[in-house]
């Protein structure tokens, strides 16, 4: 396993991010708990979940799925730096009441509470902010988390999601009270989805945050989805159909697959190796559902993509361009 620093923190975190989003959705929780246990045994360290992870009425099973497989012991709480996220609304389905979501110091202390208790843990490496929260201040959000750090329930914060400018607030935000600031973005960012360059990482990277893209593989767009389709198998769905169904796209994702056929290379760790060249990126979120994909994704590791692949794969998906020259002289 190869190991980076998150952002410009002290912490080492591993160059492949495990994501458990499908962990109790669609992989039960024996399952859940393999794939913990083979990532661990690879070497990889860093695990990212959400309290709203479940969905509907199952809000947090995701989080209570890892809880039980850290109450297993074996130095697996020790092992793992753990991620999660608050913003979603964790009130019961149908329940009027206010003050369930988002970024308010009321909501962040009950949320981040209730992870804990879920997690089986009694502190969260990396607490994230799931959404930008435009009604809430800064100051408070602040606030509220130095409280958290102070209490030894979180380490650090992060965001997901956040344009440039608000990473950007966020940070001399906290700066002007003394406070270490955001050290992670987590962004939608991959071959097929550009626009984070021009904005969101450049702002990352110039306040020091790690980049830690979500959906590498654009929701499967970018795994050999035409060629699954040619031979029979599974279809597009979501983002991926929803993509396809622009003859443009279509257009590049097949390059892709020719060029990745003719160089002898896998698309989804392809898409995964061409994310680890990039600068600012930490390491992407990989949510496999079983444990061969897991070993699919160890493997983008090792894979090197040569100068003639890198730079046919920017003639097929190129990025937007560095901002302001990206939309202006």
């Amino acid at each position: 396993m190869k190991y980076t620093q998150l952002g410009r923190t002290g912490l080492k975190v591993s160059r492949l991010v495990l994501g458990t989003m499908n962990f109790g959705p669609q992989t039960d929780e024996p399952t859940s708990h393999g794939i913990l246990d083979a990532a661990i045994d690879a070497g990889l360290n860093f695990v990212d979940t959400a309290n709203v992870y479940g969905w509907g009425e199952n809000k947090g099973r995701t989080e209570a799925i890892i809880g039980t497989w850290f109450a297993q012991g074996g130095g697996r709480r020790d092992k793992t730096v753990l991620a999660t996220k608050v913003y979603g609304n964790m009130a019961a389905e149908g329940d009027p009441w206010p003050n369930h979501d988002k970024l308010s110091a009321l909501n962040i202390r009950r949320a981040v509470d209730a992870s804990l208790k879920r997690l089986q843990t009694d502190y969260i490496d990396v607490y994230q902010f799931h959404h930008v929260d435009r009604r809430t201040p800064f100051e408070e959000i602040w606030q509220a988390v130095d409280v958290l750090i102070q209490q030894g329930k979180i380490l650090y914060a992060g965001s997901s999601n956040f344009p440039g400018y608000k990473i950007a607030q966020a940070n001399e935000t906290a700066a002007r009270r003394g406070s270490l600031g955001l050290v992670s973005e987590q962004c939608l960012y991959n071959l097929a989805e550009r626009r984070a360059e021009m904005e969101v990482i450049p702002a990352a990277r110039e306040y020091g945050l790690g980049v830690i893209p979500w959906s590498p593989l654009h929701g499967g767009l970018l795994g050999g989805v035409i060629k699954k389709e040619t031979e029979g198998g599974r279809r597009a769905s979501g983002r991926s159909a929803d993509a396809l169904a622009n003859s443009t796209v279509r257009g590049q994702v097949q390059a892709y697959e020719d060029l990745l056929e003719k160089h002898g290379l896998e698309p989804g760790e392809t898409a995964l190796a061409w994310l680890l060249t990039r600068p600012g990126v930490t390491g992407p979120i990989v949510g496999p559902r079983t444990s061969e994909q897991l070993d699919s994704a160890l493997r983008a590791l090792e894979l090197e993509l040569s100068e003639e692949v890198l730079t046919a794969l920017d003639e097929i998906f190129p990025g937007p361009g560095p901002a302001p020259e990206a939309f202006a002289w």
